[in-house]
């Protein structure tokens, strides 16, 4: 078993509650000299195209790529007061699942940095959230920050 912490990617989403994981994934990498993958994913639009139309696709596409810019810059910017280097990765056409698991996976990642949000109510228990999924499907270390 390797424990050594080279390669960390933090899920980000640009949420609030997200920073706590953020944190804790810029700490693990500056305590290990580890680099950093801030990773946001956005879903494959299929369903919003066909529920409103190609402009309203297309527009909120480019709404989700603009959080995921400022999700990710985020992380940069953390980790730069910290000295961490910090790539910032936007993946689109995937659900948030299966784009970590895969980018983890595709880049020889030694531990996902996540927090705990996810879907609630009802949507909850019929999907399950992202990071129980990615708990359940990475073949990497999950580390779930409250």
């Amino acid at each position: 078993m390797n424990t050594k912490i080279k390669k960390i990617v933090v899920a980000t989403d640009g949420s609030e509650n997200v920073k706590n994981a953020v944190e804790w994934g810029i700490e693990l990498a500056k305590a290990n000299s580890a680099k950093v993958s801030a990773l946001y994913v956005i879903p494959p639009s299929g369903i919003a195209l066909a529920m409103r139309g190609e402009m309203w696709s297309k527009a909120m596409e480019s709404h989700q790529r603009d959080i995921g810019k400022k999700a990710t810059e985020h992380v940069v910017d953390m980790g730069r007061k910290e000295g961490v280097v910090v790539d910032p990765v936007i993946i689109d056409g995937k659900t948030p699942t299966d784009g970590i698991v895969d980018f983890a996976a595709q880049n020889d990642i030694d531990l996902i940095v996540m927090g705990t949000l996810g879907i609630t109510g009802i949507s909850h228990i019929l999907l399950g959230s992202v990071a129980e999924n990615v708990v359940r499907h990475a073949k990497r270390p999950v580390l779930v920050i409250p």
